[in-house]
């Protein structure tokens, strides 16, 4: 192979701009629109390497900013990168790192240079730039490594349910700084004059970025889109990212305090902003209903926490709807999750009532279990729109899931 990535498209959709197709990395190739389960810190809780490949995944996402703070990416790059770290032997994007670092953090500042926050580790005072950034990603080894952008919230109020604890949302002061916070609340003209920089910043970023990059012929860069809610803004972000020749582009800053329709209002403007024949990530979007969406406007890769964070919390995802394993009228149902499912916990025959005795028990089981399961949800979701892209088949295909028609 001749590049570190290569997407064909096989077949573009007659009636939406959904398209499927195959990217292929170094470490090997996967059918697009893709799901990439999240394995923050080179691991997903409780869910081994080979539980993770039993889902069918061969595309997953770690974060450079846990794995910076702790093993730290030089300890990584000695056992010869994340893949073999964590003995994952397919392809692996990285995020950059600089959402979490302003949003998991008690004081952060953001300037022209970078993120300067506190490490939750030990407290100490770091400095993360778009060179720092890269050298990171570029020693971690992913396949895929992501530019360092400037993501303020996409509205200009967020409640607390819409902060978690790998989330968060940030407020603005008149001197630059931010600071991340369970209520944020900025004005609208404060939020548009924030939106207005965060865009610019991105775009020279970018150019940063791309200059840092030790490891082209190893390692696909990917730029980010910006713009929160504002049309104008995210024709901008996308005209200026764009610019610069890289392999493949995302959409960033939503699911970050706007609503499902925005994010859809957002996604179908943006997506056909980016060129056709580059891969197009829509980051950390995660619900059946979003990713559909998505499809349709002509995104090919999507990650979120979702499977494995709910999975842990007996929250379950299926075709019908969610399932609660908590709640007591699962304590004597003695069927699957999911019928239809071939996951370890469904195939292996472990009822609702099982699984639920082990979240009251405390049981650590339990959450692999739903969240292999959860994995494989989304996984399945994917095989059937790939089938409805190729087939024209949107009808039969929103049919088999009613969870879609449940909206």
């Amino acid at each position: 192979m001749t590049a570190p990535l290569t997407f064909d498209i096989d077949h573009a959709c007659q009636s939406t701009h959904a398209r499927a197709g195959r990217i292929t990395t170094l470490h090997g190739s996967f059918e697009t629109p893709v799901f990439m389960p999240v394995a923050t810190a080179a691991a997903m809780k409780g869910v081994s390497v080979e539980q993770i490949e039993s889902t069918s995944s061969r595309m997953i996402l770690n974060n450079a900013y846990h794995l910076m703070l702790r093993p730290t990416a030089e300890r990584i790059a000695q056992f010869g990168g994340s893949h073999e770290f964590m003995r994952w032997p397919h392809s692996m994007l990285t995020d950059s790192g600089g959402f979490q670092a302003w949003s998991m953090s008690d004081i952060v500042t953001l300037t022209e240079e970078g993120v300067r926050f506190r490490s939750f580790i030990d407290g100490s005072s770091i400095m993360l730039t778009p060179e720092r950034s890269i050298e990171v990603q570029n020693l971690i080894g992913a396949d895929i490594i992501m530019a360092f952008d400037d993501c303020p919230p996409s509205v200009s109020k967020t409640s607390e349910s819409d902060v978690d604890e790998e989330g968060g949302a940030t407020s603005s002061d008149e001197g630059g700084s931010t600071r991340p916070s369970k209520k944020a609340t900025l004005s609208p003209e404060a939020h548009a004059r924030r939106l207005i920089e965060a865009v610019e910043r991105t775009a020279r970023w970018l150019e940063r970025c791309k200059a840092a990059h030790q490891r082209p012929t190893e390692q696909s860069l990917f730029g980010i889109v910006q713009g929160g809610t504002d049309l104008a803004l995210r024709a901008r972000s996308a005209a200026l990212t764009t610019a610069i020749d890289l392999p493949g582009y995302a959409i960033g800053g939503v699911a970050v305090g706007e609503g499902t329709d925005d994010i859809r209002r957002v996604v179908e403007f943006t997506a056909p902003l980016l060129p056709r024949d580059r891969p197009r990530y829509l980051m950390g979007v995660g619900y059946e209903r979003d990713i559909v969406a998505a499809v349709r406007a002509g995104v090919d890769m999507f990650d979120c926490v979702l499977p494995t964070r709910n999975g842990r919390k007996g929250y379950a995802f299926t075709r019908s709807g969610p399932v609660r394993l908590r709640n007591a009228c699962h304590t004597l149902e003695k069927a699957p999750l999911d019928p239809s499912c071939d996951c370890l916990c469904c195939a292996g025959g472990y009822s609702r009532g099982y699984l639920r005795h082990l979240f009251m028990a405390g049981e650590s089981l339990g959450g692999t279990l739903v969240s292999v399961h959860n994995i494989r949800h989304f996984q399945r979701l994917m095989v059937d729109i790939r089938v409805a892209i190729r087939e024209d088949a949107w009808s039969t295909f929103e049919g088999q899931w009613p969870v879609l028609q449940a909206v």
